[in-house]
């Protein structure tokens, strides 16, 4: 049996002295333009800001290095009569996709959604061409609800189909 050579991931909720870490790598996502609906990045000061209003965020660190891998925001996805259903947004480094922050990063955030009172996790845009967020979400238990045909706009004005995925927690 072959050990696993990958370095442990610890996620921890964020502090302060992560928050410049956390937009590099959301920034790094909005960039690319193929997962996140945001066009505009965060500055540091708005990101502050940002990250302190949702109900939890998660970051991935290498347990070794301290290194930011990845993040992710939770919040709830609607109100009232909906307000048990909450959404969340994941982010991990180009340079650490891979290596397993991403369903550390899920994971826990499946978690903290349950220790919150949520009891469905939604993802109300996943993007079609994002095999491996969508692999990871099924491998997790996610169902797809449907697909919104042309949902999504692509960096070069092309359209791509949304998934969106639900978890009873």
């Amino acid at each position: 049996m072959q050990e696993d050579m990958r370095p442990a991931i610890a996620v921890h909720p964020y502090s302060p002295s992560d928050i410049a870490a956390m937009a590099a790598i959301w920034n790094e996502v909005v960039r690319d333009g193929v997962a996140f609906p945001q066009e505009e990045e965060l500055g540091e000061g708005e990101a502050a800001e940002f990250f302190a209003a949702q109900s939890h965020c998660g970051v991935a660190k290498d347990a070794e290095t301290g290194e930011a891998l990845g993040m992710y925001i939770l919040h709830p996805n609607n109100v009232g009569r909906c307000g048990h259903i909450c959404n969340a947004s994941y982010a991990v480094a180009s340079a650490a996709r891979g290596r397993g922050a991403g369903r550390a990063l899920v994971t826990d955030c499946i978690e903290q959604a349950k220790q919150l009172g949520f009891g469905v996790l939604q993802f109300n845009a996943v993007v079609a061409t994002n095999k491996p967020a969508r692999h990871l979400y099924e491998s997790l238990g996610f169902k797809q609800l449907g697909t919104i045909p042309s949902g999504f706009r692509m960096p070069d004005s092309t359209y791509e189909d949304i998934c969106p995925y639900y978890l009873s927690l």
